[in-house]
This record gives C-alpha cells, sequence and structure tokens, in this order.
C-alpha cells in the first residue's frame, strides 16, 4: 500500500498512474503528515465511530480513517478515483465509498439504509475550497446525528465561521455556525502543504454541534431571514438592508422602533447584531 502522505511518494502515484488534479472538481492532495494528524486528532475518532469523508481523492486521509474508525463512508463525485482509491484502500475492509456528488446526497436516506439512524456520525474531509460553504450548510442543516465536522477550508473561510460580531469576517456564516455548532481552528495550514499547490492558505477547523441550538427564536426561519437580508446588503443601516429586501421587507418604523426597545440605534449596521440579538429582533418584528 502506498504511504500517500509522504511528498515523493503522492508525486511518483501521481505520474505513475497519469493522475492530474482537476480543477473543476477543487482537487489539491495533501502531503503534510502534521497536518493529517491533527484532523485524525481533532475529530477523536475511535473504533466505534461512523466517519463520513467527502472528497476522498486518492484516498490519503482516507487511509488514516479506516485506520482509526469503525467504519467510513466516502463520497466521491470524480469517477475517475473510483479504482484509485480501490488501490489504495485494499488493506481496509471498513470503507465504503459512493460515487455522487455530496450535494445531491440525501444524507437522511443515505444514514438510514445503512443502519445508521440515530448513530452518532463524524464528519472529516479535506473539502473542495470551491463549494465549502454549501456543503457546511448541508452538514449542520441535514437533520441527521452529526457529532462533529473537522475540515480543512480555506484560512478566510475558517475565519469566518468562528467570527464575531463587529469583526470584518462576520456574516451570515458566523451566524448559522454559531447557531448550530461550537467552532474552533486547529491548525493553519500554508499552501505548500498540498499538490498542486493552492492560491491560498487553509486551515483545519472542527465544528462540534451542540445538542440544543444556541437561540431559539419563535420562527428560525424569519431570524435567518432576516439575517441574509442583514448582510446582503452589509454597508447599510440594519433598518435600510431590511426594508429593501424582496424576502423581509420589514417596514423601516417598525424595525427602527424595534431596534430602540432593544436599546440599539436605529443607524446600526447588521454586522454588530449578535446572534441573540437576531433572534431578539425576530421576535420582536413577528410579535407586532
Amino acid at each position: 500500500m502506498h504511504d500517500l502522505i509522504e511528498a515523493h511518494n503522492t508525486i511518483s502515484f501521481l505520474k505513475e498512474h497519469g493522475i492530474s488534479a482537476k480543477k473543476r472538481y477543487g482537487q489539491n492532495f495533501l502531503i503534510d503528515r502534521r497536518v493529517l494528524n491533527r484532523i485524525i486528532e481533532g475529530s477523536n475518532i475511535g473504533k466505534e465511530d461512523t466517519v463520513l469523508e467527502i472528497g476522498p481523492g486518492i484516498g490519503t486521509l482516507t487511509q488514516a480513517l479506516c485506520s482509526y474508525a469503525g467504519r467510513v463512508i466516502a463520497v466521491e463525485i470524480d469517477r475517475d478515483m473510483l479504482p484509485i482509491l480501490e488501490e489504495n484502500l485494499r488493506e481496509y475492509d471498513n470503507y465504503e465509498v459512493i460515487n455522487e456528488d455530496i450535494l445531491k446526497v440525501d444524507l437522511q436516506r443515505l444514514v438510514q439504509d445503512r443502519g445508521l439512524a440515530g448513530k452518532r456520525i463524524k464528519v472529516a474531509a479535506n473539502l473542495p475550497y470551491y463549494i465549502t460553504t454549501p456543503i457546511i450548510m448541508q452538514l449542520l442543516e441535514c437533520s441527521v446525528n452529526i457529532e462533529s465536522i473537522t475540515v480543512m477550508v480555506q484560512k478566510e473561510v475558517a475565519d469566518r465561521m468562528q467570527a464575531e460580531a463587529g469583526s470584518p469576517d462576520y456574516g451570515a456564516l458566523s451566524l448559522a455556525v454559531g447557531y448550530y455548532a461550537e467552532s474552533r481552528i486547529l491548525s493553519r495550514v500554508p499552501s505548500n502543504c498540498f499538490i498542486p499547490r493552492p492560491n491560498v492558505d487553509s486551515a483545519v477547523i472542527c465544528l462540534r454541534l451542540r445538542e440544543e441550538p444556541a437561540v431559539k427564536p419563535g420562527d428560525k426561519e424569519h431570524m435567518f431571514g432576516l439575517i441574509r437580508a442583514a448582510f446582503a446588503q452589509r454597508r447599510k443601516t440594519l433598518v435600510n438592508a431590511l426594508s429593501n429586501s424582496s424576502v423581509i421587507g420589514a417596514d423601516r418604523e417598525r424595525t427602527a422602533s424595534a431596534l430602540e426597545r432593544m436599546g440599539l440605534r436605529a443607524d446600526i449596521r447588521g454586522e454588530k447584531l449578535s446572534l441573540e440579538q437576531f433572534s431578539e429582533l425576530s421576535d420582536i418584528l413577528l410579535s407586532e
């Protein structure tokens, strides 16, 4: 079996099999053992765990996951990688590869069909950067019993996930992640840890899903509608952003009055409000 985490082994393997990274799938192959270990350690994977991996590629992380986990389910969109994964995982019998686009996979059905309904699942992956946010949101909102999500993402996205109100990185993604999970950046990852080298640095981040959401608004969808409207025009005041939204269309006077009840200025921007404040604002607007 090829020890793919070593750079020279990965280079030789890619040349031997005529493999080149496909930009349309965001493929970059990890070649740093310290980073690999950080993902495994951050996931806290044991033999009792089932792990969902997204985008296994040639199987570098998958090999490690199979060594530590009881079961690995890997979703790979690139059909050309299927025989490669079979070769690199031939020493393991605790894995399954699904040739699908993860964004089109019904995760609830996947779990049910494999007898995993009600069981805790951990996600570990080197995510394709061009669809990181949709994948994260799918995992957070899928109603599958996910315990943790430990993933490699673009550093900028990791910073946005754990940003706090008032910071430049703070936005709708920060609030969505905070609603569902507690986040922690485990490691910064320079671009030279991959073949080919991406144009940006990366980070390993761990999201531990909450037993209960961080806040409990009367109408979750309304609250997130407010959040999306606020950050769709983040340079505008919250009053203007909400009144201009075709989805929310909140009356300027009602929004200003609600903010006053909360002890906030009418000219405040959405980037200054915490998750708790968005929840409160949503409840007030719905009650009037």
